[in-house]
């Protein structure tokens, strides 16, 4: 969704995207924009989470230092949202650019397709269009108010998507609500740079106040607008919204991945990897990925939080840590483990380097599987093709590399006493990572 997002701005003559994420993603999200072939203006991580608002200012911020300077404008764009109708949204946006350049901010308002009680409501002002003024914001409605809304034919759902120029925005943020900009400031002027990374401040940016755009800015200027979008758009918040956005089979089930089903409709059934096989099931969503199987009504996926609650009171791992980990050189899988044994499956980028390290508890095997490998291990440097292998003593320093242009896939067995991720000691490191086990 983070790929469909920014390919979105094809055509728009967009310049490089500013990516805001939680420091935990951001090499996750550089090894998405890689596979897609986009590099990104900047990818600034937030040590904390602080809702929308700060984290818009940060970007315009980053806009500002951008080639276009205080002339920049800014796209504001969610990465869980489904949009059926590209060149819809586009021409949309092409309304929106014109209307930031007057100076409004600039708020995208869906043509509602039900009376739907899980979004927001814009209600639109008189005028010509096609940028109206905005009346009011309104609340999640109940379902008697929603069905008003939608046959009064003046009501447009709120998007979360957003046009305006950084400026713009950050001058009405400073009358609005000070205190927030104040720390985004801060926690910006603090910020280093972290290979393709820019950290902001922790200390500052920890104080900053956590507020959506909505209600710190869009919801007080006298300056909003709203531009009627009628793209098939749909606010990803839940598996259920998500059956509910893609076509279904006959029977009313969407599925994805090996699935087999059996007497079942209406449901929305997820495979990443292994076969999902269903019986007599109705209304339902099963998700089926590397780190755990998820089974629920529909109606109650939105109940997973209460599930990760009790996840993160038994001091689990799901809840912080996938499976599947991204590091700047690549991602490893941790496909098996047991009593003082673990596999793993690496794959190192071309050109790609992993740290010079050892290991005080664990011993390594690893078998190339395809490409090729540059293995240092103490004073020997060596070369390993497919289905070549090589064992790594415990206290040894060593390292892969990637030589070749193409992906090398390698399985690592680990064996010995303790196997934890900080059971690390970095000696030199490309990516500015010794001293850390990340």
């Amino acid at each position: 969704m983070l790929q469909d997002t920014v390919r979105r701005l094809s055509g728009l003559n967009a310049g490089q995207p500013i990516v805001v994420c939680n420091a935990h993603h951001r090499f996750m999200v550089a090894e998405q924009l890689r596979t897609i072939g986009v590099p990104p203006g900047d990818i600034i991580l937030e040590p904390v989470g602080r809702n929308t608002a700060p984290a818009v200012a940060i970007a315009a911020l980053a806009a500002l230092q951008g080639p276009a300077g205080d002339d920049a404008l800014l796209l504001i764009m969610p990465a869980d949202h489904l949009l059926r109708d590209v060149p819809a949204f586009q021409s949309a946006v092409s309304v929106g650019i014109e209307a930031a350049k007057s100076g409004h901010l600039v708020t995208f308002g869906v043509v509602p397709t039900a009376p739907e009680v899980g979004y927001g409501y814009i209600r639109r002002g008189a005028g010509e269009g096609p940028a109206y003024p905005i009346a009011e914001f309104v609340e999640k409605p109940n379902a008697e108010r929603a069905a008003s809304y939608v046959a009064s034919g003046d009501y447009l759902w709120n998007s979360g998507m957003f046009l305006f120029s950084a400026r713009r925005y950050l001058d009405e943020l400073a009358q609005f609500h000070p205190q927030m900009l104040a720390a985004c400031e801060s926690a910006f002027r603090d910020a280093h740079r972290d290979l393709d990374f820019i950290r902001l401040g922790v200390e500052a940016f920890g104080h900053c106040p956590s507020d959506s755009i909505d209600y710190a800015v869009m919801e007080k200027t006298l300056s909003a607008v709203v531009v009627p979008l009628d793209a098939g758009w749909s606010d990803v918040g839940s598996w259920s919204a998500l059956h509910d956005s893609l076509p279904a089979d006959a029977s009313g089930n969407v599925t994805r991945g090996d699935v087999v089903t059996e007497d079942t409709s209406g449901c929305y059934l997820y495979s990443s990897e292994r076969l999902i096989a269903t019986v007599g099931l109705t209304d339902h969503v099963v998700v089926e990925t590397k780190d755990a199987v998820l089974v629920a009504p529909k109606g109650r996926v939105q109940d997973v939080k209460a599930l990760v609650g009790q996840l993160k009171a038994a001091k689990r791992s799901e809840p912080s840590i996938h499976r599947e980990v991204f590091r700047p050189w690549g991602s490893y899988d941790s496909v098996d483990n047991g009593q003082r044994f673990q596999v793993k499956r690496l794959v190192v980028n071309p050109g790609a380097t992993l740290s010079l390290q050892m290991h005080h508890h664990r011993a390594e095997h690893w078998i190339v599987v395809s490409g090729t490998a540059e293995i240092t291990c103490d004073d020997k440097v060596f070369l390993l093709s497919e289905n070549q292998s090589t064992y790594i003593p415990v206290g040894a320093k060593h390292r892969i590399q990637n030589p070749g242009r193409v992906p090398l896939h390698i399985i690592e067995v680990q064996s010995g006493s303790y196997l934890g991720e900080d059971d690390i000691v970095r000696f030199e490191d490309n990516y500015g990572r010794q001293g850390t086990n990340c």
